[in-house]
């Protein structure tokens, strides 16, 4: 799977140094910060999902490389074509239907056109051919260079406030995302469930809608929660409304950064510690400083690891202000308890 191969286990190969975050005095090839080069946090011209994230730095070899991720999904590398500093240009990998590999005309990829001002970028994004020829009108594209990173903060020091049971009150307290998507969700004696609507073969019609806390005040906290994982279930826990906490049917499959309780498409847990399907299974995320840690099961399978930026999915692509949690809803069943959020504030 293309996303795998840019994480290794509890950690990714773009990494928070150089030049994705920039490291200052401390860089080991300063010649590749600034100008278009760094992590970028962009806004698309879309009503909903409007998130999207890029990385750009320098590899081993010198030559630039890209880490894209637009709107769903997963961040991929894309092909950097021009850069300067005050400009660049990535495209994706074209997709060739089959029966037409040969037809340039038919081929299709999404190519980003950006400058650079300081902290700043603008641009323009479209689907293009093989011809290099655009086959759908630009639109504009917008973003800002996040500030490093920094070292993993020492946890311990953290200072919480008061636990808020995110479950011990009623339906009211949430609201379904998206206009006329239905409203799959139920809370009875402390368990949120979800129950999808299907088709005739038991698949989904994703029609479901993803619910989200009307409270939408939260920055940094422990989040502890049971879940129970059905059968071939797909759903996701949204740190803040940006950062997908993984939840998966993925029992007795090698370590991905797609499985129970990753971060999804970004860091991949570093042993497996689900359960199977039906057993109720607990979590422990900690959001701090720009680093998540996840325990599993009493397993800590991501270790205090730098978050590069948001998950597909994301509400945005702003990593600096308080959001809602949200859960989805739309692909599969599932259900969650004991679901305590707890504050940091210092």
């Amino acid at each position: 799977m293309l996303a795998a191969s840019i994480v290794s286990a509890g950690t990714v190969l773009f990494t928070p140094g150089c030049c994705s975050s920039c490291c200052g005095d401390a860089c080991a090839a300063p010649k590749s910060c600034g100008g278009a080069y760094g992590n970028w946090s962009l806004t698309l011209p879309y009503p909903d999902m409007s998130a999207a994230h890029l990385i750009l730095e320098k590899g081993k070899d010198g030559k630039p490389k890209a880490l894209l991720l637009w709107r769903w999904a997963s961040p991929t590398p894309a092909e950097v074509t021009q850069i300067d500093d005050k400009s660049f240009t990535i495209q994706r990998s074209f997709s060739k239907p089959k029966g037409k590999a040969n037809d340039k005309s038919a081929w299709r990829a999404l190519r980003v056109e950006c400058t650079v001002d300081g902290k700043a970028l603008k641009g323009t994004f479209c689907t293009v051919d093989g011809n290099g020829k655009a086959v759908d009108k630009p639109q504009e594209i917008v973003g800002k260079r996040n500030p490093p990173i920094g070292p993993a903060p020492d946890i311990s020091k953290a200072i919480y406030g008061q636990p808020i049971d995110l479950l011990s009150g009623s339906m009211s307290d949430f609201e379904i995302m998206g206009k006329d998507r239905l409203n799959g969700w139920k809370l009875k004696d402390g368990v949120l469930s979800n129950r999808i609507e299907r088709d005739k073969k038991g698949r989904s019609t994703n029609r479901n809608g993803n619910l989200r806390t009307k409270r939408a005040d939260f920055f940094d906290f422990k989040l502890s929660y049971d879940v129970r994982v059905l059968p071939g279930c797909n759903s996701g826990v949204y740190l803040r409304g940006i950062y997908e906490i993984q939840v998966l049917d993925s029992y007795r499959k090698p370590v991905d950064c797609h499985n129970m309780a990753a971060l999804y498409g970004r860091i991949t847990p570093r042993v497996a510690a689900e359960k199977p399907a039906n057993e109720w299974q607990h979590v422990d995320v900690t959001l701090y400083k720009r680093h998540v840690t996840v325990v599993l099961n009493g397993v800590n399978i991501i270790d205090n690891q730098p978050i590069l930026g948001c998950t597909g999915g994301a509400i945005t692509s702003d990593e600096f202000v308080p959001g809602p949690l949200y859960i989805q809803g739309d692909h599969s069943d599932a259900d969650f308890r004991n679901m305590k959020l707890t504050p940091i504030v210092k």
